[in-house]
């Protein structure tokens, strides 16, 4: 992993390719979504079960699409005791957390014969996309669980999963016994930008829902962003990241495994370690490579390292954090003697993790805070996946007549002053009666 002294050139110009990498679509990309999403808005089953058939379940057929309940039953059976313990461990966390984020409607009641006020109001319904997992072989249980758990907490009524079917159309077990988990019964058999397409305009057998959430490829991630707007959705999510802040004191090898736990997900995956000690910047460059030799995913994360990997070694901690502050990472590692002191120093992260015994993936997995954060620098103004996502807040405004009185000529005002003289008279009329 290459060394860098900042400030310089060099640095300045390794941070700018790591800042402005992206998601690696071309213009054909996006065309051919747009026809999936169109074929399957006007065609809908059929249109999906064709996609279904080209690229995941050959055999599929439209009255199959739907998980039923015999296949939640039995996937019940199939898996072991250790991964129902390990579930409802993560499940009781995750819920734990996001309770905190509930809102209450609430209303005030002036002297002067007004009353305001806001509905805080769950939407109707929610989709869920789970990435199947090279062909369901390695199912994203988290997925389900970051995606689901805040649509139940805020209470939306008609909550659905679509994850891609294995090759023989069925969906791994392990994914069905963590959606009847968080008490998710409606589960569709369809993936990538078709799977995305049925969730937003519905079809005869998926139900149409209001927002979409959920982590996906290139063409997920296209289909979330041209059907937003007919559906609210979560964001539109990049590469992986993880930036590491560490003074003399960090652990070489725990800074190595964690940069590498990120640089595994995909060669555009970035992982950043900014230092002010050379001793650590050196260490955690070899220790990187002794670490690489043995990784199963190692050719993906020896890509990501290569092309978006760095060690930054700064004057002082506070450029660090300054730098920090500029890239605004998914993932933000603090490995500092007293972490907590530095925590007023970040401005812009999706999640911060504390002190040498908090990696990131206790943060995918277990700790409760959503793993769904925003990337390529828009933490500076989005925030990860909630239970605010899945509500909806309408104002409700009464005026009684004192009221209206009271404010009727700077209304007048300022509706003349915008030339919009339909408006001052609908509020002159009630005056003058």
């Amino acid at each position: 992993m290459k060394i860098f002294k900042y400030p310089s050139p060099a640095a300045m110009k390794k941070l700018d390719a790591i800042s402005n990498r992206h998601l690696g679509y071309k213009s054909q990309d996006v065309q051919a979504v747009k026809r999936i999403l169109k074929d399957v808005q006007k065609n809908k089953d059929k249109a999906l079960i064709d996609y279904i058939n080209r690229f995941d379940a050959p055999k599929l057929t439209a009255d199959a699409l739907k998980v039923t309940k015999d296949e939640i039953k039995a996937a019940r059976g199939s898996v072991d005791k250790e991964f129902l313990r390990s579930l409802n461990k993560a499940a009781r966390k995750i819920e734990a957390f996001h309770t905190h984020q509930t809102q209450q409607s609430w209303f005030t009641t002036n002297a002067d014969g007004t009353v305001l006020g806001q509905l805080v109001l769950p939407v109707n319904a929610a989709g869920v996309y789970v990435p199947g997992g090279r062909g369901g072989e390695t199912p994203l249980v988290s997925s389900v669980l970051m995606g689901c758990i805040p649509a139940r907490i805020a209470e939306v009524r008609n909550i659905s999963i679509t994850t891609p079917p294995t090759k023989s159309g069925q969906v791994n077990p392990h994914l069905l016994v963590a959606a009847q988990r968080v008490g998710v019964e409606t589960i569709y058999k369809a993936g990538s930008a078709w799977g995305i397409a049925a969730l937003a305009y519905g079809t005869e057998t998926v139900r149409r829902v209001d927002v979409i959430v959920g982590p996906g490829n290139i063409y997920v991630t296209l289909a979330k962003q041209l059907v937003s707007g007919t559906v609210g959705i979560d964001m539109i999510a990049g590469p992986s990241e993880v930036l590491v802040i560490a003074d003399e004191t960090a652990n070489a090898q725990y800074v190595a495994a964690d940069l590498l736990s990120q640089a595994e997900h995909d060669p555009l995956a970035s992982a950043i370690l900014i230092t002010p000690s050379q001793a650590l910047a050196e260490a955690v460059s070899d220790t990187l490579i002794e670490q690489l030799k043995d990784l199963p995913r190692r050719s993906i994360a020896e890509a990501s390292v290569k092309a978006y990997g760095a060690v930054i070694v700064v004057p002082d901690l506070a450029t660090g954090f300054d730098l920090a502050n500029q890239i605004a990472p998914e993932h933000l590692e603090l490995h500092l003697e007293e972490p907590f002191q530095y925590l007023g120093n970040v401005e812009n992260a999706g999640a911060i993790f504390l002190g040498p015994h908090t990696p990131e993936p206790v943060g995918d997995y277990m700790a409760g805070p959503n793993h769904v954060l925003p990337t390529a620098g828009t933490a500076r103004f989005a925030s990860a996946l909630s239970v605010d996502h899945f509500i909806k807040k309408t104002s409700v405004i009464y005026y009684a007549e004192k009221a209206l009185k009271k404010d009727s000529e700077d209304i007048i005002r300022l509706a003349q002053i915008e030339g919009l003289s339909a408006h001052a008279r609908a509020i002159r009329i009630r005056k003058e009666k």
